[in-house]
């Protein structure tokens, strides 16, 4: 018989709390390291709140549901792990307060417990409707004008920092440096920056977007980096072309002639005996073999013969061609591997399919899939292939044959450094998250996809605000809550240190009250007042600068009076704080790429006193994002019902059908 679990709010918010009390070790830029030994020995040092929070092993099925809901936030902005959680634990709190205050007098309930879950689940889809309608435009009007528009410029240094001190604030740099302080912490956030700020000023192309750089590392992270165990941090570095990391097979090409000339292969080039669905059939003292060569009889050591002969047409090929290089993705026979050390042909084995692509990509060579067709188009020009020694690996070293002309870009990679394996990891990640969350910060390119600001999202003016998140979740589902579209301008960034939250938390509680007072709602509230629902997430929203500076209450205070203080003392012409941006996302005052409006210069002045950074910065675009997110996740948590134990039963019939899984879902499977 199956054991069914009811579940309460009350159960909820235990299970989300275990979860806070566990990502709060390392919130915050005081936060610590969280050291995690498993059975089998190994030791993981992590302050990644995805990497904490998947290192766990959770029993209950909402734990898991959240880290999933975590991951799959994390996975494309790269960041907010932590602050998801705290949020979410905020709102859960705030719900169950107030679905205990307020009873749901629509309907008859039997208990006190089933008044309470249907008043919450109420709340947490209001929530959801109002933050898919109206959560975009309360940025807009309160919160943008007080920020800036990230400048992608780097200054006249190779590390990405931008000419003047007053102007640092605004770039890359400084929205990097708050993202690595928090990951990273004190010791090594700068360092990572500035190398983060290189990697991206390499592969920059002036005619194009930030956003096809960005896309382009981000695809090709796994091949463009490695890790390097056993070294400080401060050894990370940049080398010119691409690292393989594979060694060589056979001795590698003495040649000062340049180019020299490589090809990637797919597949074997000798043809084997027999191959899968052949037949061989022994016989008459003829053996023959048949099958997919249509039936044509053949002697096996004439066929053995042919296969040799077929061997060194290919590598005659090679030479023809003047290829001295050859990259494979398999293990090529010894026969192969003796006739091209004959040939001068150097052979580098077992290549991975990222490292193959990116090869073909930088050289602008196609890949061979059938060695009986190599020709020119194959050949890639490179500038030197030599061997380079990293920690105790060696790898194979190559740069390209004049990629500016192909590619517009010097390519470079990636050497990241650590202590140890689970440092040097940490590092890696923190990179590779950061190139996502400028990614989200500056998804839509300016003048790209302006048709997104008359968004479908807009449609749902139900008059019920349940229907309207039944309407939006199915669609909400199929896509990741980060890639849903808003009318934000891209690159709007603010200052770190809680401005964000501060600013948000005003801007709800001023648009509260103004459409209860005006009666403009565009939602329809059966339930809950446009006010009680502003002050529920505004309320959520705080927690976040609470936990920033729990350390000294009297330093939350003061930060929260010098954000309020320069909104009074600068607020917009017609004293109501109005965004520049308005109607359908039109400006006013132009706010070019790289430069701030008027409007956005004081972000310079309360700085300062705000961060915990002085010239660290925070995406408005991911915040954004991240609360979507949180209200998506609190809406799923509270349509559960009931949990279903079937142990044996359940994992007996995933292996039945495990020929039916999809690689993603194994994956998710693995984590937990």
């Amino acid at each position: 018989m199956l054991q069914v679990e009811h579940l309460h709010l009350k159960h909820v918010l235990q299970t989300v709390s275990v979860l806070e009390a566990v990502v709060l070790r390392s919130f915050g830029p005081d936060g610590g390291q969280v050291l995690f030994a498993r059975d089998t020995g190994q030791v993981m040092l992590s302050r990644h709140g995805t990497s904490i929070l998947t290192a766990l092993h959770l029993e209950h099925p909402l734990a898991r549901m959240v880290v999933e809901c975590v991951w799959k936030h994390s996975a494309v902005t790269g960041d907010g792990s932590k602050t998801f959680i705290l949020l979410l634990a905020s709102l859960l709190r705030g719900i169950q307060t107030a679905a205990c205050k307020e009873p749901h007098a629509s309907r008859t309930y039997t208990s006190r417990a089933a008044r309470e879950a249907a008043s919450a689940r109420q709340l947490a889809e209001e929530l959801l409707a109002f933050g898919l309608e109206e959560l975009d435009d309360v940025i807009k009007v309160g919160v943008v004008p007080y920020g800036g528009s990230l400048s992608w410029e780097y200054g006249p240094s190779d590390t990405g920092v931008a000419a003047h001190a007053d102007t640092d604030t605004f770039t890359v740099r400084g929205l990097l440096a708050a993202f690595h302080y928090t990951r990273l912490g004190r010791a090594h956030s700068d360092f990572i920056s500035r190398l983060t700020c290189e990697l991206l000023s390499r592969w920059r192309c002036r005619d194009d977007p930030p956003s096809a750089s960005l896309r382009f590392i981000d695809d090709n992270f796994s091949a463009l980096h490695t890790p390097v165990s056993g070294f400080p941090t401060s050894c990370s570095r940049l080398i010119e072309g691409q690292v393989i990391h594979r060694d060589f097979s056979t001795p590698h090409p003495q040649t000062d002639c340049q180019p020299i000339k490589a090809a990637a292969v797919s597949g074997y080039l000798q043809p084997s005996v027999l191959t899968g669905g052949a037949v061989l059939e022994l016989g008459g003292g003829e053996p023959r073999t048949e099958g997919k060569r249509g039936g044509k009889e053949r002697n096996i050591l004439n066929y053995s013969a042919w296969t040799e002969r077929s061997l060194e047409c290919v590598v005659a090929t090679l030479q023809s061609l003047g290829v001295s290089l050859l990259l494979s993705a398999v293990k090529q026979s010894e026969a192969v591997l003796a006739l091209a050390r004959r040939a001068g042909v150097c052979v580098v084995e077992c290549v991975s399919e990222d490292e193959l692509s990116l090869f073909t990509q930088l050289s602008g060579a196609k890949l061979v899939s059938d060695c009986r067709l190599i020709g020119e188009e194959n050949v890639a020009m490179l500038t030197f292939c030599r061997p380079i020694l990293l920690g105790a690996h060696r790898y194979v070293h190559v740069d390209f044959y004049e990629p500016e002309k192909r590619f517009k870009v010097k390519p470079h990679s990636l050497v990241v450094c650590g202590p140890g394996e689970g440092q040097t990891e940490q590092c890696a990640r923190a990179i590779r998250d950061a190139l996502r969350m400028l990614l989200t910060t500056w998804k839509l390119s300016r003048g790209e996809e302006r048709e997104e600001k008359t968004s479908p999202s807009r449609k749902c003016r139900s008059s019920r605000a349940g229907k309207c998140a039944d309407d939006t979740e199915s669609k909400f589902a199929d896509e990741a809550p980060t890639s849903r579209r808003c009318g934000l301008e891209p690159g709007c960034v603010v200052r770190a240190g809680g401005t964000f939250e501060f600013l948000l938390h005003r801007a709800l509680l001023q648009h509260g009250y103004t459409q209860s007072v005006s009666g403009l709602c565009t939602l329809s509230h059966a339930e809950t007042g446009i006010l009680a629902l502003c002050r529920l997430l505004a309320d959520g929203v705080l927690s976040v600068p609470r936990q920033i500076y729990s350390h000294s209450s009297q330093r939350f205070l003061q930060t929260q009076t010098q954000v309020l203080s320069y909104m009074r003392n600068h607020s917009l012409p017609g004293g109501h704080n109005r965004s520049p941006v308005q109607g359908h996302g039109q400006s006013n005052v132009p706010v070019e790429a790289g430069e701030l409006s008027d409007d956005c210069h004081g972000m310079a002045d309360f700085g300062s006193g705000v961060s915990m950074l002085d010239s660290s910065l925070e995406s408005i675009s991911c915040k954004y994002q991240l609360i979507l997110a949180v209200l998506q996740c609190v809406s799923s948590l509270l349509r559960v019902g009931a949990v279903l134990h079937t142990h044996t039963l359940l994992r007996t019939q995933t292996c039945r059908h495990a020929d039916n899984t999809s690689p993603e879902d194994t994956e998710e499977e693995d984590r937990d």
